[in-house]
Protein backbone atom coordinates (compact mmCIF):
# COMPACT_ATOMS: atom_id res chain seq x y z
CA UNK A 1 0.00 0.00 0.00
CA UNK A 2 1.25 3.27 -1.10
CA UNK A 3 0.93 5.16 2.51
CA UNK A 4 2.07 8.36 1.28
CA UNK A 5 -0.36 8.96 -1.14
CA UNK A 6 -2.90 8.18 1.24
CA UNK A 7 -1.58 10.58 3.88
CA UNK A 8 -1.77 12.84 1.01
CA UNK A 9 -5.10 12.69 -0.06
CA UNK A 10 -6.32 12.64 4.09
CA UNK A 11 -4.39 15.68 5.26
CA UNK A 12 -5.74 17.84 1.98
CA UNK A 13 -8.87 16.85 2.74
CA UNK A 14 -9.03 17.94 6.48
CA UNK A 15 -6.62 20.90 5.56
CA UNK A 16 -10.22 21.52 3.81
CA UNK A 17 -12.24 21.47 7.05
CA UNK A 18 -9.93 24.37 8.78
CA UNK A 19 -10.40 26.46 5.73
CA UNK A 20 -13.79 26.13 5.84
CA UNK A 21 -14.36 25.89 9.86
CA UNK A 22 -17.38 27.67 10.04
CA UNK A 23 -19.18 25.61 7.24
CA UNK A 24 -17.79 22.39 8.32
CA UNK A 25 -18.33 22.62 12.36
CA UNK A 26 -19.86 25.50 13.57
CA UNK A 27 -22.72 25.53 10.95
CA UNK A 28 -23.95 22.14 12.26
CA UNK A 29 -23.45 22.70 15.84
CA UNK A 30 -25.21 25.62 15.69
CA UNK A 31 -28.37 24.33 14.15
CA UNK A 32 -28.10 21.06 16.41
CA UNK A 33 -28.64 23.78 19.29
CA UNK A 34 -31.43 25.11 17.79
CA UNK A 35 -32.84 21.71 17.59
CA UNK A 36 -32.69 21.42 21.14
CA UNK A 37 -33.77 24.96 21.86
CA UNK A 38 -37.15 24.56 19.43
CA UNK A 39 -38.06 21.40 20.21
CA UNK A 40 -36.83 20.94 24.11
CA UNK A 41 -39.03 24.12 24.71
CA UNK A 42 -42.43 23.32 22.30
CA UNK A 43 -42.37 19.76 22.24
CA UNK A 44 -40.82 19.44 25.50
CA UNK A 45 -43.20 21.11 27.84
CA UNK A 46 -46.14 18.73 26.62
CA UNK A 47 -43.87 15.50 26.42
CA UNK A 48 -42.12 14.96 29.63
CA UNK A 49 -40.46 11.45 29.16
CA UNK A 50 -40.42 8.68 26.83
CA UNK A 51 -39.70 5.60 28.79
CA UNK A 52 -38.56 6.87 31.40
CA UNK A 53 -35.76 8.83 30.04
CA UNK A 54 -36.59 13.33 29.53
CA UNK A 55 -37.65 14.23 26.16
CA UNK A 56 -34.38 16.09 25.53
CA UNK A 57 -32.24 13.24 26.83
CA UNK A 58 -34.10 11.16 24.13
CA UNK A 59 -33.32 13.68 21.19
CA UNK A 60 -29.65 13.46 21.95
CA UNK A 61 -29.02 10.61 19.84
CA UNK A 62 -31.67 11.03 16.93
CA UNK A 63 -29.69 14.67 16.51
CA UNK A 64 -26.02 13.28 16.46
CA UNK A 65 -27.44 11.03 14.11
CA UNK A 66 -29.18 13.81 11.81
CA UNK A 67 -25.84 15.84 11.93
CA UNK A 68 -23.76 12.21 11.17
CA UNK A 69 -25.73 11.02 8.23
CA UNK A 70 -25.73 14.53 6.42
CA UNK A 71 -22.04 15.76 7.39
CA UNK A 72 -20.53 12.28 6.36
CA UNK A 73 -22.49 12.57 2.87
CA UNK A 74 -21.65 16.17 2.88
CA UNK A 75 -17.86 15.86 3.42
CA UNK A 76 -17.54 13.10 0.93
CA UNK A 77 -19.48 13.99 -2.04
CA UNK A 78 -17.65 17.85 -2.05
CA UNK A 79 -14.29 16.09 -1.51
CA UNK A 80 -14.24 13.54 -4.90
CA UNK A 81 -16.82 15.88 -7.05
CA UNK A 82 -14.64 18.98 -6.27
CA UNK A 83 -11.52 17.02 -8.53
CA UNK A 84 -13.75 15.69 -11.22
CA UNK A 85 -14.84 19.57 -11.19
CA UNK A 86 -11.64 20.82 -11.71
CA UNK A 87 -9.91 18.27 -13.87
CA UNK A 88 -7.26 17.08 -10.86
CA UNK A 89 -8.83 13.95 -10.75
CA UNK A 90 -7.75 12.28 -13.87
CA UNK A 91 -3.48 13.14 -12.36
CA UNK A 92 -5.16 11.59 -9.51
CA UNK A 93 -6.29 8.39 -11.46
CA UNK A 94 -2.42 8.83 -13.19
CA UNK A 95 -0.15 8.85 -10.39
CA UNK A 96 0.72 5.17 -8.92
CA UNK A 97 -2.43 5.45 -6.31
CA UNK A 98 -4.87 1.87 -6.54
CA UNK A 99 -8.53 2.89 -6.09
CA UNK A 100 -8.37 1.64 -2.53
CA UNK A 101 -5.90 4.08 -1.67
CA UNK A 102 -7.98 6.75 -3.07
CA UNK A 103 -10.91 5.90 -1.49
CA UNK A 104 -9.05 5.29 1.60
CA UNK A 105 -7.67 8.81 1.55
CA UNK A 106 -10.91 10.26 0.71
CA UNK A 107 -13.39 8.40 2.94
CA UNK A 108 -10.83 8.28 5.84
CA UNK A 109 -10.79 11.91 6.05
CA UNK A 110 -14.21 12.57 5.75
CA UNK A 111 -15.39 9.56 8.47
CA UNK A 112 -13.01 11.77 10.51
CA UNK A 113 -14.42 14.89 10.19
CA UNK A 114 -17.72 13.54 10.82
CA UNK A 115 -16.81 11.72 13.73
CA UNK A 116 -15.34 15.02 15.29
CA UNK A 117 -18.18 16.65 14.88
CA UNK A 118 -20.38 14.04 16.36
CA UNK A 119 -18.26 14.21 19.29
CA UNK A 120 -18.40 18.18 19.49
CA UNK A 121 -22.20 17.97 18.96
CA UNK A 122 -22.64 15.25 22.15
CA UNK A 123 -20.30 17.75 23.85
CA UNK A 124 -22.69 20.71 22.96
CA UNK A 125 -25.93 18.32 24.06
CA UNK A 126 -24.20 18.19 27.92
CA UNK A 127 -25.09 21.80 28.13
CA UNK A 128 -28.84 21.29 27.65
CA UNK A 129 -29.59 17.90 29.06
CA UNK A 130 -28.15 15.84 31.55
CA UNK A 131 -26.00 13.01 29.12
CA UNK A 132 -26.13 9.37 30.28
CA UNK A 133 -23.80 7.02 27.84
CA UNK A 134 -24.63 3.47 29.75
CA UNK A 135 -22.66 1.89 26.78
CA UNK A 136 -19.67 4.04 25.47
CA UNK A 137 -18.16 0.87 23.49
CA UNK A 138 -21.31 0.44 21.33
CA UNK A 139 -21.82 3.81 21.13
CA UNK A 140 -18.68 4.51 19.59
CA UNK A 141 -18.83 1.59 17.59
CA UNK A 142 -22.63 2.88 15.61
CA UNK A 143 -20.59 6.43 15.81
CA UNK A 144 -17.56 5.24 13.67
CA UNK A 145 -19.33 2.47 11.20
CA UNK A 146 -22.44 5.12 10.92
CA UNK A 147 -19.63 7.54 9.82
CA UNK A 148 -17.78 5.47 7.62
CA UNK A 149 -20.56 4.13 5.43
CA UNK A 150 -22.36 7.17 4.95
CA UNK A 151 -19.01 8.62 4.01
CA UNK A 152 -18.68 6.00 1.14
CA UNK A 153 -22.32 6.35 0.44
CA UNK A 154 -21.40 10.25 -0.12
CA UNK A 155 -18.44 9.01 -1.59
CA UNK A 156 -20.84 7.14 -4.78
CA UNK A 157 -23.11 10.81 -4.44
CA UNK A 158 -19.99 12.42 -5.48
CA UNK A 159 -18.87 9.95 -8.17
CA UNK A 160 -22.57 10.05 -9.74
CA UNK A 161 -23.23 13.63 -9.96
CA UNK A 162 -22.33 15.82 -12.64
CA UNK A 163 -23.38 19.36 -11.02
CA UNK A 164 -22.85 20.83 -7.77
CA UNK A 165 -27.35 20.55 -7.39
CA UNK A 166 -27.00 16.58 -8.13
CA UNK A 167 -24.96 16.92 -4.72
CA UNK A 168 -27.84 17.93 -2.22
CA UNK A 169 -30.91 16.20 -4.12
CA UNK A 170 -30.30 13.23 -2.19
CA UNK A 171 -29.24 14.51 0.94
CA UNK A 172 -32.26 16.92 1.27
CA UNK A 173 -35.10 14.64 -0.57
CA UNK A 174 -34.08 11.63 0.79
CA UNK A 175 -31.71 10.97 3.65
CA UNK A 176 -33.32 14.38 5.43
CA UNK A 177 -36.47 12.80 5.44
CA UNK A 178 -35.97 9.54 5.99
CA UNK A 179 -33.86 11.00 9.11
CA UNK A 180 -36.81 13.15 10.59
CA UNK A 181 -39.48 9.95 9.98
CA UNK A 182 -37.27 7.16 11.53
CA UNK A 183 -37.71 8.08 15.15
CA UNK A 184 -35.38 10.62 15.62
CA UNK A 185 -37.48 13.11 17.62
CA UNK A 186 -40.42 10.07 18.82
CA UNK A 187 -40.42 6.41 19.27
CA UNK A 188 -42.51 4.51 17.12
CA UNK A 189 -44.63 3.40 19.77
CA UNK A 190 -46.24 6.25 20.05
CA UNK A 191 -47.93 6.15 16.65
CA UNK A 192 -50.78 4.13 15.39
CA UNK A 193 -50.03 0.52 14.54
CA UNK A 194 -50.53 1.28 10.72
CA UNK A 195 -47.65 3.66 10.68
CA UNK A 196 -45.59 1.45 12.88
CA UNK A 197 -45.21 -1.36 10.07
CA UNK A 198 -44.55 1.55 7.50
CA UNK A 199 -41.30 3.25 10.07
CA UNK A 200 -40.24 -0.41 10.11
CA UNK A 201 -39.57 -0.13 6.51
CA UNK A 202 -37.35 3.03 7.47
CA UNK A 203 -33.43 1.25 6.84
CA UNK A 204 -32.70 4.99 9.35
CA UNK A 205 -34.88 3.98 11.89
CA UNK A 206 -32.57 0.82 12.81
CA UNK A 207 -29.22 2.66 13.00
CA UNK A 208 -31.00 5.59 15.17
CA UNK A 209 -32.51 2.80 17.33
CA UNK A 210 -29.26 0.81 17.77
CA UNK A 211 -27.35 3.53 18.62
CA UNK A 212 -29.94 5.34 21.29
CA UNK A 213 -29.86 1.90 22.66
CA UNK A 214 -25.96 2.53 23.49
CA UNK A 215 -27.13 5.63 25.54
CA UNK A 216 -30.07 4.85 27.49
CA UNK A 217 -30.58 0.96 26.74
CA UNK A 218 -34.45 1.63 24.99
CA UNK A 219 -34.84 0.96 21.11
CA UNK A 220 -37.48 0.24 18.95
CA UNK A 221 -35.91 -3.03 17.28
CA UNK A 222 -33.33 -5.03 18.82
CA UNK A 223 -29.49 -4.05 18.71
CA UNK A 224 -28.76 -7.28 16.36
CA UNK A 225 -31.13 -6.01 13.71
CA UNK A 226 -29.71 -2.49 13.81
CA UNK A 227 -26.00 -3.37 13.62
CA UNK A 228 -27.28 -5.83 10.87
CA UNK A 229 -28.93 -3.35 8.87
CA UNK A 230 -25.84 -0.85 9.15
CA UNK A 231 -22.81 -3.65 8.18
CA UNK A 232 -25.84 -4.68 5.56
CA UNK A 233 -25.36 -0.80 4.43
CA UNK A 234 -21.96 -0.55 4.15
CA UNK A 235 -21.45 -3.94 2.33
CA UNK A 236 -23.48 -2.81 -0.24
CA UNK A 237 -21.48 0.68 -0.40
CA UNK A 238 -18.59 -1.50 -0.91
CA UNK A 239 -19.72 -3.65 -3.18
CA UNK A 240 -20.69 -0.63 -5.25
CA UNK A 241 -17.83 1.67 -5.08
CA UNK A 242 -15.94 -1.64 -6.58
CA UNK A 243 -18.20 -1.26 -8.92
CA UNK A 244 -17.50 2.01 -10.24
CA UNK A 245 -13.58 1.66 -10.36
CA UNK A 246 -14.18 -1.52 -12.13
CA UNK A 247 -16.46 0.05 -14.73
CA UNK A 248 -14.68 3.11 -14.64
CA UNK A 249 -18.29 4.75 -14.42
CA UNK A 250 -18.56 8.83 -14.51
CA UNK A 251 -14.34 8.75 -13.17
CA UNK A 252 -12.61 7.60 -16.50
CA UNK A 253 -14.86 9.16 -19.32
Amino acid sequence: MNIHAVKAIYKFEMARTWRTLFQSIVSPVISTSLYFIVFGAAIGSRITEIEGVSYGAFLVPGLVMLSLMTQSIANASFGIYFPKFTGTIYELLSAPVSYFEIVLGYVGAAATKTVLLGAIILATAGFFVPLQIMHPVWMLLFLGLTAITFSLFGFIIGIWADNFEKIQIIPLLVVTPLVFLGGSFYSIDMLPAFWQKVTLFNPVLYLISGFRWSFYEIADVSLATSLGMILGFLTICMLTVWWIFKTGYQVKH
